[in-house]
């Protein structure tokens, strides 16, 4: 029994997973506007914090500055991570096989 139980794990780690036929061009499509889509996101993000630094120091609310500083702080932390968590994660998983 235990050497069905082996057989079959053999067999399931050469499973690679694969898109279906005519799949790479929308896949490729789609995943090229959500990444332009985060990364003006991410201008965005710049835009309103540094607004808010300089909101806040214009009109002498420096909690708004706080804020401002926060949301660029966190920004480019999350860029940071869209960067690193990408090569992370294929390092782990290796090319998408079983």
């Amino acid at each position: 029994m235990e050497s069905l139980s082996t057989t079959a794990i053999v067999v399931a780690a050469k499973v690679c997973p694969k898109a279906p036929p005519g799949a790479v061009g929308p896949v490729n499509e789609i995943t090229g506007y959500v990444l332009w889509g985060v990364i003006i996101l991410f201008g965005l993000g710049v835009v309103i914090g540094l607004g808010a630094v300089i909101g806040g120091r214009i009109f002498s609310m420096p909690h708004a500055s706080k804020v401002g500083v926060i949301s660029i702080v966190v920004v480019f932390v999350a860029a940071v991570g869209y960067l690193v968590l990408p090569g992370m994660l294929n390092g782990i998983l290796g090319k998408g096989c079983i």
